[in-house]
């Protein structure tokens, strides 16, 4: 990969808004393109699930302070409701 490429996720492709982010830092960069293809889905399903663009940017912002400590995948979150059939009790339709 060179260091431009963005790994994608199982179900979900990078938005333009966490491409932006990712590439402005190399060392995120590289650490995001090292998770597994389920880590990364779980984190853009994470980052963009939420209702509000004010959340949505401080989910991006934790995202890279959390690749940075070395974390895998986002705290306390159930799981990408797309991937995982058992996760959607946890949020409302």
């Amino acid at each position: 990969m060179n260091d431009k490429t963005i790994a994608t996720g199982v179900v979900h492709e990078v938005p333009e808004d966490l491409q932006k982010a990712l590439i402005a830092n190399p060392t995120v960069l590289e650490k995001w393109n090292s998770l597994t293809t389920l880590a990364r889905n779980e984190w853009i399903c994470w980052t963009t699930i939420v209702k509000k663009s004010e959340t949505r940017k401080e989910h991006i912002n934790r995202l890279r302070e959390d690749l940075l400590k070395g974390k895998k995948r986002p705290c306390c979150w159930p799981g990408c409701p797309h991937h995982r059939p058992n996760a959607k009790k946890w949020f409302k339709k």
